[in-house]
């Protein structure tokens, strides 16, 4: 397993790949509060585009649902990616709408090149409001 850093194209996006998240591990929402959202500046070359759906169809994906049960076929297209050298993937959000994530993948302990944090983070201690868009 190739571990990896998930960023996400706008704060919309973050909301509704959290909120499915939530969703699956089946605990209220309130409970994974407080939480910080950080700006992250990315300079990372080789990123494999899989935003293109003809891509994502030749490595199994007719269509991306926001479900644990596709992960095995997601996590093999990043792994080949990963072992192709790739850097990182962007690929459609499956619980946003029109969002886009970015995998940028972290074989090894220790910071990850590429990426500044830009602070401050924005400190959420109630629940933001449910993303307009998010398939769950």
């Amino acid at each position: 397993m190739i571990r990896a850093l998930y960023l996400a194209d706008s704060e919309a996006t973050a909301w509704a790949e959290w909120y499915r998240h939530t969703a699956e591990l089946g605990v209220p929402p309130s409970t994974r509060l407080p939480r910080d959202a950080w700006r992250i500046e990315v300079h990372v070359d080789d990123v494999a585009d899989l935003t293109v759906a003809a891509t994502l169809r030749r490595g199994g994906v007719r269509r991306l649902r926001p479900t644990r049960a596709q992960w095995p076929i997601t996590q093999a297209i990043g792994e080949a990616c990963w072992a192709a050298g790739y850097r990182a993937v962007v690929a459609p959000s499956a619980a946003h709408a029109g969002g886009r994530v970015l995998a940028v993948f972290r074989p090894m302990a220790g910071p990850i090149g590429g990426l500044t944090a830009l602070p401050p983070p924005a400190s959420f201690l109630e629940l933001p409001a449910v993303p307009t868009g998010l398939r769950t």
